[in-house]
């Protein structure tokens, strides 16, 4: 009676568990009948066609906004300012007067030199004469031709001076504030005020010395300034011919229009340049790609099932990896299930992009 009883028992286990598929209680569209057991499942998925994609190589660096042209104004001789031509904060053109200093002294010598030459003058033309009728020696005439050049020559050192006493600006600009009043005595080593050219405007960064061969002059950046959302576009204009000892870096400096002035010398910029450039990359979602020891696959469809591909990878962007080899254009890869995908397993896309 006891063998009976578990003999039985045996037989309603094992009749349970082969009833199991059928009833359906471990159904899942992942899971994968076996052979004879009916049509698998297709496992519903996100889909995404492969087209050509624009590429950008990019490197983020920070810099900063340096003036055009910049100058600290000095007089090159010691005087008293006797007029401050220029306004603080404003506009000046090349050439334009800035600052006078005290020339009473070297006017009058100058307006003496002038009577001098004058009279040096009257002096030759009469030498000239006599020594044309035999009158007076060569050596006469040459020591009258030499008062003459003399005088000439002390003319000319005395203009000469009286330029260095008119400070003028030696290009277009804005003048800084100034540090002097009339009436002060100055030396050439006071600073009057600074001038600055900042239209166009540099700037000045620097990146890790081996990208050095991806950057030349002609390189577009973008960049923005702080507290600024506007995008700013400049281009390289000069390279430093060496890597920093130190850090290891590259100094670069670009131009950027600057009409409107709101890039000012000392502001801290974040850059963007852009190394390479390609119109006709293959992009894919970086959640679609498993990383594996030897290497990375993807999933793509093909005749209904899954296929699994190795790829080789370049860029990385913020939401997607660049393949360099294994996809083609047209290709559809799988974005979503990919955990549960086996190649393979049939799909299907319920969204396809």
């Amino acid at each position: 009676m006891k063998k009976t009883l578990i003999t039985l028992g045996v037989t309603a286990v094992v009749i349970f568990l082969l009833a199991l598929p059928k009833l359906g209680l471990f159904g899942d569209k992942a899971v994968q009948q076996m052979p004879g057991q009916g049509a698998a499942r297709a496992l519903s998925v996100d889909a995404l066609i492969i087209k050509p994609a624009k590429l950008d190589n990019k490197l983020n660096v920070t810099g900063s906004v340096l003036p055009n042209e910049s100058l600290e104004l000095k007089s090159e001789v010691s005087g008293k300012i006797t007029s401050i031509a220029f306004r603080e904060g404003k506009q000046v053109k090349k050439g334009d007067l800035l600052v006078q200093t005290n020339d009473d002294e070297i006017e009058a010598q100058l307006e003496k030199q002038k009577y001098n030459q004058k009279l040096n003058e009257d002096n030759e033309f009469r030498q000239r004469k006599l020594l044309e009728k035999d009158a007076i020696s060569q050596e006469e005439y040459d020591n009258a031709l030499n008062r003459l050049n003399t005088a000439s020559a002390d003319i000319l050192l005395l203009e000469t001076q009286l330029a260095k006493t008119r400070i003028r600006a030696p290009f277009d600009g804005v003048i800084g504030l100034r540090f002097v009043s009339e009436g002060a005595y100055i030396s050439p080593s006071t600073i009057i005020a600074t001038l600055y050219n900042i239209s166009p405007a540099k700037i000045e960064f620097a990146i890790p010395g081996r990208y050095s061969t991806q950057v030349s002059p002609g390189k577009k950046i973008r960049f923005s300034i702080e507290s600024d959302l506007i995008a700013y576009e400049g281009e390289v204009y000069a390279i430093e011919p060496r890597i920093d000892p130190d850090t290891r870096t590259l100094k670069i400096r670009a131009l950027a229009d600057n009409k409107n002035g709101n890039l000012l010398p000392g502001q801290f910029v974040k850059i963007e340049l852009i190394l390479q450039s390609s119109n006709n990359a293959i992009l894919v979602p970086t959640e679609a790609v498993i990383p594996e020891q030897n290497g990375k696959k993807v999933f793509i469809k093909k005749n209904g099932k899954a296929e699994e591909v190795y790829i080789e990878t370049g860029i990385r962007t913020a939401n997607s990896l660049e393949v360099t080899s294994g996809l083609h254009i047209g290709d559809t890869v799988l974005t979503t299930g990919i955990l549960q995908l086996r190649a393979g397993m049939g799909v299907q896309i319920a969204k396809l992009d």
